[in-house]
This record gives C-alpha cells, sequence and structure tokens, in this order.
C-alpha cells in the first residue's frame, strides 16, 4: 500500500452524501489532501484529513489549464509526494494522472479495496446508495466493481 494517499474533492463529497466518508480512514488510516480541495468541500474534514500546501504552484497552473483547480492540486501534490496515490474520479484528471506518472484510483477502487481489506462485508449495498446521487456509475463499471470484488 502507498504511504501516502491524497484524495481529491469528488471522493469526499460521494462517501459524505452516502454517509460512507469513514471507509477512507478505514481502508488508509490517513488521508492528504488540499487547501483548495479542502475549500471546495466547504464543510470541516475530519482529523484524520491531513491538509497540506502545494510547493509547486507553477505546475498546479499548469494543470489548471486542462482540469480543475481541486484536481490539478491533488494531482501537483501527488507529483511532490514520493509513493502515493491519488483518489481522482474524473476521466481527464485521471487521464492526465497516468501521462505524468502519478498512481490513482477512484471512489470505486476504494470501495473494493475496502471489501478486500475486509473494512465491509460487500460493496452492493454502497453502490446501491451511490447510485441514488447523482455521481455517474455505468452498468459496466458497475459490473467490473462487482467482478473485483467478488460478487458476480
Amino acid at each position: 500500500m502507498p504511504k501516502t494517499i491524497v484524495s481529491d474533492t469528488s471522493c469526499f463529497i460521494v462517501l459524505t452524501n452516502i454517509g460512507e466518508l469513514d471507509l477512507l480512514r478505514k481502508v488508509y488510516g490517513s488521508i492528504v489532501t488540499t487547501i483548495d480541495i479542502a475549500i471546495e468541500f466547504g464543510e470541516p474534514l475530519p482529523d484524520w484529513v491531513i491538509i497540506e500546501k502545494v510547493t509547486d504552484k507553477y505546475r498546479q497552473q499548469l494543470l489548471e489549464m486542462q482540469i480543475d483547480k481541486g484536481e490539478s492540486s491533488a494531482i501537483a501534490l501527488a507529483l511532490e509526494t514520493p509513493d502515493s496515490t491519488v483518489i481522482l474520479d474524473d476521466y481527464r484528471a485521471r487521464k492526465i494522472a497516468e501521462q505524468l506518472g502519478v498512481s490513482y484510483t477512484g471512489t470505486i477502487g476504494v470501495i473494493i479495496k475496502a471489501k478486500t481489506n475486509g473494512a465491509i462485508p460487500s460493496i452492493k449495498p454502497i453502490l446501491a446508495k451511490i447510485k441514488e446521487t447523482d455521481f455517474r456509475l455505468s452498468p459496466d463499471l458497475e459490473r467490473q466493481a462487482l467482478l473485483a470484488a467478488g460478487e458476480l
């Protein structure tokens, strides 16, 4: 497991909306995020979420030409943090992370990891709650998640 997990806003929002934010702590212990993401989230984050500054603001500004400020700050922080993985749900942000050699996962990946680590018995109830939100979960992604979690 990577030493540092950097989360973008979308993961915080989705898990908060379904009452499962604590899954991040159960799976990773602590999470790192940026000031920009904390502001974008708009609510106080739990004490196990560490807020760090991005050192290379120029790199972040370059990324902001392609993706939003939160995603840019998350990727910039991951680039500055050895052995890190960033949680991104936006397709474009994931492609940029991949091009830059940044390890990434998504909210669904976090949920699968929670199941494989024994933090939850099944991903099905969580996926059902997610489908009630405005998070886009395609039937194909849901099927892949269920397969990865050994539930299909």
